[in-house]
């Protein structure tokens, strides 16, 4: 892989922002890691995100709210450890792929792939967007190693191990009874997962450890010879909630010279039993009217009575706010330092928060965080800065390394 300079270097121009005229303006680059996208993406109508859609993420949303760049995701929910699951999971995320490579093709003057900080760089000088791609559970790779060599060659710059449910590369931090997973577990990495972090270190794909049980976090922590992200994860000191990180590790992503992304999703910024029983019910009742036995995000989340239903929920139960969101970011940056802190949205997978509800209203995380004290300087680190840092270190790594 092409060696490139470091991020100082190629940013400088962008990173030298100070003054009161300056302080109005945009931060350099605002990158968010985490953004889910539908399987019809691209390919119906509602979903071409060159156009005014029901997504919270579009492009129209992105320049309006001066959101520069996004990592779209390759999610999969995780299924049986067996042939038959991961044909399908392989299969699903391939679609993905072509979704997004779709966009990038449809709209040039507008966004582009970009597969180094290098590239997320020179798209913001010349004033268009970049999509990049991160894989959110590992499954996807079908428990087969060329597969992610086969993602890396797509343009995927992140490897999120796994999701809800363990699977065959690590614990989940949280385990699913349908799947048959034990409640509690001292496992870590399995020695798939082992091949999966080391053959990520030689590409130079960013390890992701958000979703992934404490034990695994300390496996990859342990094994990674680059350092390590969390694409979207919480405080759990703040919110007792299994998905979110607690301190300690706080601390050891950042000794590794990582960056945890704070998560704008409602669930790991405050906890609301009525709330999630709510949704729960609505669920229910959305499929059941659909004629479906489960619930499907794909399918049900966009129905005028599950958008209805969410109306009223949020008006019952309301969403946290950007003080609670900016209150996450404060605590994660007195634990870990403002050098390995950045920002993440979970957007069109659930994130959403009252203030930041979609890309168009990006500008107002900026507005919070000055209010809250966070220097031009520190703001510039938070939305993208760190992450091209980590993500330039993990490319150095992997030149280093015979493949």
């Amino acid at each position: 892989m092409k060696a490139w300079p470091h991020l100082s270097a190629l940013a400088l121009p962008l990173l030298l922002w100070t003054g009161t005229a300056a302080a109005a303006q945009d931060p350099p680059v605002t990158i968010d890691t985490h953004v889910d996208i539908p399987l019809a993406y691209m390919r119906e109508p509602r979903f071409d995100a060159g156009k005014d859609t029901p997504l919270q993420v579009d492009l129209g949303k992105m320049e309006r709210g001066g959101l520069n760049a996004v990592f779209f995701v390759i999610y999969v929910e995780q299924g049986p450890l067996d042939a038959k699951g991961y044909a399908k999971a392989v299969a699903q995320a391939k679609r993905k792929y072509e979704d997004i490579h779709l966009l990038v093709q449809r709209y040039p003057q507008r966004i582009r792939l970009a597969t180094t900080p290098a590239q997320v760089l020179a798209n913001r000088k010349d004033g268009v967007l970049s999509a990049m791609i991160g894989i959110e559970n590992g499954y996807s790779l079908g428990h087969d190693l060329k597969n992610l060599d086969w993602a890396f060659a797509q343009g995927a710059r992140y490897i999120g191990l796994t999701h809800v449910g363990h699977n065959d590369l690590c614990t989940s931090s949280m385990p699913t009874a349908d799947l048959g997973d034990p409640p509690l577990s001292d496992a870590g990495l399995s020695e798939f997962g082992r091949q999966v972090v080391e053959r990520a270190n030689r590409l130079g794909i960013m390890v992701d450890i958000s979703h992934s049980s404490d034990a695994c976090v300390r496996d990859v922590l342990k094994l990674s010879r680059a350092p390590i992200i969390a694409s979207h994860s919480g405080a759990h000191a703040l919110v007792n909630h299994p998905r979110n990180l607690p301190d300690d590790l706080l601390r050891a992503i950042a000794a590794k010279g990582g960056v945890i992304q704070a998560v704008a999703y409602k669930g790991f910024l405050k906890l609301d039993p009525g709330r999630e029983l709510a949704e729960k019910a609505l669920q229910a009742q959305v499929a059941k009217r659909a004629g479906d036995k489960q619930y499907d995000s794909e399918k049900h989340d966009f129905l005028p009575a599950y958008v209805e239903g969410m109306r009223r929920i949020d008006a019952a139960f309301p969403l946290p706010t950007l003080d609670d969101y900016v209150a996450q970011i404060r605590h994660m940056v007195e634990v870990a330092g403002i050098d390995h802190v950045g920002i993440a949205s979970d957007f069109d997978g659930g994130g959403g928060i009252d203030g930041w509800r979609d890309a168009g209203q990006t500008r107002n995380v900026t507005a919070a965080l000055r209010r809250a004290g966070f220097s031009d300087a520190d703001i510039a680190k938070l939305w993208g800065g760190n992450l091209l840092r980590v993500w330039g270190d993990v490319e150095r790594a992997a030149d280093a390394t015979p493949r």
